[in-house]
Formats: structure tokens, sequence, C-alpha cells
């Protein structure tokens, strides 16, 4: 297929460049593609994975991280491949997850992965806010700590800093699409192997002070502090965890869209996918081992905003600065695609509506024009009040994760891939390929639903003793 730019103009008589099929020219690269993926998947995961191996222990904990890496590169390989349809190379262009679900699968199949996706991605941009400002909180509390001692309460309330992100977030929706992030996602994802390296190193430290600390090999199993169902619950709800923790299957498609048609986008996904879930996953493991070390059975459900770590306070506040400005774009990563569904959905319905198509254009001084709607401006606030006020109402950081991680991995990053792979391959039924894919889907699948009871139980738990809108760290 022909992808040479032509020259178009915007509703403002604007100059831009085209890709063949009209929309906007495509600039991304490996290193783009590899940076969006990265400020994606290494997200408030890493934050929460010492806790979740410690729930484990130094066998299952560590299987479990390689296990859901492996599994969600595999995955993505396979779901690269159907960007284009019906040739992965040549094909038409598949824009969203929707899209090629509909493309291969279509019927209830398109439906049922829409929801899955929209609701993950509306999962993810709430806690995105939760773990912000869990930070936010965090810097202020580690401040009072330095000056007040370690065994000053110093509790801070979270609301005003959840609405703070909140605030810049409505500012950030304002940019039109994903494509125009690429240069937010790379200083995302310097600041993510920032704040990872900072942990890491912090808890290294720790072990080296203090060595002694009480690990386990089969993790809360080994703990009598709780009943037998509370463990198990734990459990579950860690594996929901590293099951956030690998959650990027969702934009994997909007990340492609985004990639110059110089070289076939499945390949260079493919490569970005595996360079993206390599990276991601040495931290992982160096951050969620040495945090168990530092602190075992003890380990804090947030190593950076949970108080491991006290001193240097300097260092801790920069770690979790370089948080908060990591989620601000990760919000973006993740909120994009679920504004452009609603938008394009209303331009279809209203072609003629000036309230949702005309355009105005503001020339902002160094960063050039900068064109909006009436309706994406009031849209996109909307959502992010809303996804401010859920935040609010429920900010349980390891529930919240495990639940969200649960629901999403198993239908968006397991099933649909394994079975358009056999729908286009046309595997036959009961061969040994068909039985090993469809194996790893229902395991999958057991997985996810026992992370998502253990979510809720904990969320549930924490419902008990907990005032609305009165959340405090």
């Amino acid at each position: 297929m022909d992808e040479r730019a032509t020259n178009g103009r915007d509703r403002n008589n604007v100059a831009i460049q085209l890709d063949v099929d009209g929309h906007p020219k495509r600039t991304g690269t490996l290193v783009t593609a590899t940076a969006h993926i990265i400020t994606t998947v290494i997200g408030s995961g890493i934050l929460s994975l010492p806790w979740a191996i410690a729930q484990l222990g130094w066998v299952a904990g560590p299987v479990a991280l390689v296990s859901f890496s492996a599994i969600t590169l595999f995955a993505s390989v396979l779901l690269a491949d159907f960007y284009r349809s019906p040739d992965p190379v040549s094909g038409r262009r598949n824009y969203t997850y929707i899209h090629v679900v509909n493309a291969n699968l279509g019927g209830r199949h398109s439906t049922l992965s829409g929801i899955a996706q929209y609701v993950n991605l509306i999962g993810f941009t709430v806690g995105y806010i939760i773990t912000s400002a869990n930070s936010m909180v965090a810097i202020k509390r580690s401040n009072c700590f330095h000056k007040y001692g370690h065994s000053a309460g110093c509790h801070t309330k979270n609301n005003p800093f959840i609405i703070t992100f909140g605030i810049i977030q409505i500012v950030l929706s304002q940019v039109r699409d994903i494509h125009q992030l690429s240069f937010l996602s790379v200083v995302t994802t310097t600041m993510c192997f920032c704040h990872a390296s900072i942990a890491i190193g912090l808890s290294i430290a720790q072990v080296a002070r203090r060595p002694h600390v009480k690990t386990s090999l089969i993790g809360v199993f080994d703990s009598g502090d709780k009943s037998a169902m509370d463990n198990l619950w734990s459990a579950f709800t860690a594996l929901g965890n590293l099951a956030f923790a690998y959650g990027f299957s969702d934009v994997l498609i909007e990340i492609q869209d985004t990639l110059r048609s110089s070289k076939p986008e499945n390949k260079v996904m493919k490569q970005a996918s595996f360079v993206g879930i390599c990276t991601s996953t040495l931290f992982y493991m160096s951050c969620g081992l040495m945090g168990y070390a530092a602190f075992g059975i003890n380990t804090p459900g947030n190593i950076l905003a949970g108080f491991g770590f006290f001193e240097p306070f300097w260092l801790v506040d920069l770690a979790n600065l370089f948080v908060v400005i990591h989620l601000t774009g990760a919000y973006q990563i993740c909120g994009q695609p679920v504004f452009a569904f609603v938008e394009n959905w209303m331009r279809v319905k209203w072609p003629n509506a000036k309230l949702v198509n005309e355009e105005y254009a503001f020339y902002i001084p160094r960063y050039g024009v900068f064109s909006l709607t009436l309706f994406r401006m009031i849209w996109r606030t909307i959502y992010v009040i809303l996804t401010t006020l859920i935040a609010m109402m429920f900010p349980f950081f390891n529930d919240f994760v495990g639940l969200i991680g649960a629901i999403a991995f198993w239908p968006l990053t397991v099933y649909f891939p394994i079975k358009m792979h056999i729908e286009r391959e046309k595997i036959p039924k009961f061969s040994f390929r068909w039985l090993w894919m469809q194996a790893l889907s229902i395991l999958c699948l057991i997985t996810s639903i026992a992370a998502a009871v253990g979510s809720i139980g904990g969320i549930i738990r924490s419902l008990q003793a907990f005032k609305l809108f009165q959340s405090v760290s």
C-alpha cells in the first residue's frame, strides 16, 4: 500500500501533512513506541510489586512475575499482526483495539472487547490519580517526618492532592490526540526509570543497614497474623497487582497507529514490545525482590509512599515527584483512546453540529497553533472530573490496582489475541497448538477471577472503616 503523505488543510485552513488514509501524518518510531509502552507499563504497578512479592513469597512471587511478562510479550507479538487486515503488512489499517476485533471476529466479540477496553482504561486513569495523590501526600509527610521525627503522625488529607492532579489533567487533556504526546512519553519514560532506580537503590541501602528482616518462601501463608482466608485474599490481590503491572494491551493498537510506515508497523511494534517489556521486567524484578528483601513481611503497599523509607528525605521526595510527573503522562496515554472513541462517535452521529466539529485555533508561543472544539473541551473536562471523584471515593491503592489488573488481563491481553490468531491461522481444533493456546487462556482466566475476588474482598473490608471523601494518609 502506498503510504506517501499528502498535503491537506484543517478546518482553520492550517496546512498539514496527511497519510494516504487521510489521517495526520504518522511520525512515530521504535524509540517513541518503546517510550509509550514503558510509560504505560511501568506505571503505578511498580510501586506495589514489593508488596505483591511479599504476599506470594520468594518462590511464587518471581515465578508469577516472569510468567506475566512472558504471557504479555507473547500476546503482544500476536496482537501486533492485527493492526492491518487481512494482510499484516499491506492490509487495511485498524486504528483501535475495537477495530481489530471487529475486523477479525466481529459481532458480539467487538462489543465485548470495547466494553472491556474502555472500562479498563477508565480504571487505569483512576488508579493513576490515586497513586499520584499518594506520592504528593508522601512528599508533604516526608518533610514533616524529617522535621518532627519518624514517630510523628503527620497525617494528611488526600483529597486536595487528588484535586490538584485532576486540574493538571484537565489542562493536558485538551491536547488533540495521542500522536501529539510523543515528547511527553519520552519525558515520563525518563521519570519512571528515575523513580524505579531510586526505589531499588533505597532498598539496597535498607538491606545493607538492616539485613535481618523476616521473609518467607511461601509469603503470607507462612504468617500466623491473619486467618487462612485473609491470607488467600491477599495472595489473590497480589496476582491482580502483578497483572496490572503489565496492562498495556489496551493501548497497543493505538500506540502502533502512531508509527510511520517506512517500515512495516507490525515488525517495529514487535521490537518495541520486546524492548519495552524486557526493560520493564528487569526493573520490576529488581524493585520487587529488593523491596521485599528490605522490609520482609512488613513491606508497605506502596514502596515509595508507604514510608518504609524515611531518609534521605530529599531523595524520597524526589522519587515521589518523579512518580507524579510519570503518571501525569501515563494518564494521558490511557485517557486519549477514551476521548477519541466518544468524539469520533459524536462526529458520526452529528456531522454538521458546530459544537462537535467547529475547530477554534489559537497561536501559542513556542508551541504553534493549538486547536480545540467546544465539545472536546467540555467532554474531556467532565471525564477528568468524574475520574477524580471516583478516586476520592475509592482511594484503596493495592485493592483497586489489583481489581483493574484482574479485569484487564485475561480478555484484552490473552483471550482476544489468541482467539484472533487461531481464527486467522485456521488452527485445527484439538491440535496440539490449539490445545496449549486454549489451556493458556483458561489458566489466565482462572487467575484473573481469583485476583478479582481477592481485590473485591479487600475493597469491601476497607469500605467498612472508610468515610466517604474523608481519605487520610
